[in-house]
């Protein structure tokens, strides 16, 4: 029994057709907001990619991208197709295309909904990438003479200032890493040695962070230095230290930026999936209706269309069946059981060839 079966006019295949020619120009812009969500994507990855391991993050934008392109040029196709549709006779030259046009829609279907998945899905690696990332770039924040890391002060600045935030999980990171160069430290000093000696991988490590992580609504002046003693700066408790310096971690100000770019661009993938999932019904119903007139031999005549036409689990099984036997074609002589059989016409032959050889005495 066929699933979702519909009955067709010519007049209705007509109209189908026609409205079908305009969802697919539709479709094509749709695409292009794809291809332009992708961009948009890739170009906020990559503007933090300092701060980023990005490898393992950029398949997504990628792949919408792929499938923006990918959609712009079958439902283009699609268009000029289901506008000959409208004519029994130009349908004849599009007869033998339409079903990988079918296939070929329902893959891109597919990848537009994995895309929006993906949207949703990617927050761990995210969330890992820029743990990785900052990590790093904090590490080398006070390589400011070496190339290809003395640019990752200023980055660093920068995102803690506009982002409000500090460190990786918050501004203790800092007191992790040595984040002031050598060049500024005064080697005769005692203090400095010492604090050098100490330290088994002999970094300067102390209890200060950044210029930028301190807060603008701070009511006193920034205190970067010795945060861990209260003794050391006068009035200085808890609530003006809570005031003092921006106590967000710099990974969960990213997140949240990403998180909700990622959201924005998932729902709208979504709504476009949807759309094209409409575009791919209308499709497959023009596609077993045009067919069926063909095969009746009167366009004039009513025509029936369907989603599938058998039921589920008759479809399941026939390409289950279809799959199986074409990996069969695939086996090695070797591996077939019956190659080494004699047919019957063969064992009929055997004792007649038999009775002419003479017998030897």
């Amino acid at each position: 029994m066929a699933v979702g079966k519909l009955t067709f006019t010519k007049a209705e295949r007509e109209k189908l057709a026609e409205f079908l020619w305009l969802l697919n120009w539709i479709s094509v812009l749709t695409g292009a907001i794809l291809f332009g969500l992708g961009l948009f994507l890739k170009v906020e990855i990559q503007k933090r990619q300092e701060v980023m391991l990005e490898q393992g993050i950029l398949y997504v934008p990628h792949m919408l991208i792929t499938t923006g392109l990918v959609a712009c040029a079958i439902n283009f196709l699609g268009g000029k197709i289901c506008l000959d549709c409208t004519d029994t006779n130009k349908f004849l030259r599009w007869k033998m295309v339409m079903m990988p046009y079918v296939v070929c829609t329902l893959v891109f279907t597919a990848c537009v909904l994995a895309g929006a998945v993906m949207c949703y899905s990617i927050s761990s690696q995210l969330e890992e990438a820029l743990f990785l990332g900052l990590r790093n770039a904090m590490r080398y924040y006070k390589d400011t003479d070496t190339p290809g890391r003395c640019y990752l002060k200023k980055t660093l600045d920068l995102l803690q200032i506009q982002f409000q935030c500090c460190g990786n999980s918050g501004y203790r990171d800092w007191f992790q890493v040595q984040w002031v160069s050598s060049r500024y430290l005064d080697m005769n000093n005692s203090s400095v040695r010492d604090r050098l000696r100490s330290n088994v991988d002999r970094k300067y490590l102390m209890d200060g962070v950044p210029f930028s992580c301190c807060s603008t609504a701070s009511p006193r002046p920034c205190i970067q230095q010795r945060l861990s003693d209260r003794s050391a700066h006068f009035n200085f408790d808890r609530q003006s230290q809570q005031l003092n310096l921006w106590r967000r971690g710099c990974r969960s100000a990213l997140m949240e930026h990403y998180t909700q770019i990622l959201q924005s661009i998932g729902l709208t993938v979504l709504l476009i999936w949807l759309f094209e999932l409409l575009v791919l019904t209308g499709v497959r119903y023009l596609q077993t209706a045009m067919e069926n007139v063909i095969r009746l031999g009167d366009p004039d005549s009513e025509s029936e269309g369907w989603i599938l036409e058998n039921s589920l689990a008759e479809t399941a099984r026939s390409n289950f069946n279809i799959i199986k036997n074409l990996g069969k074609c695939y086996q090695g002589d070797d591996d077939d059981p019956n190659i080494n059989i004699p047919s019957a016409a063969t064992e009929r032959e055997l004792p007649s060839r038999c009775a002419h050889i003479p017998e030897t005495s």
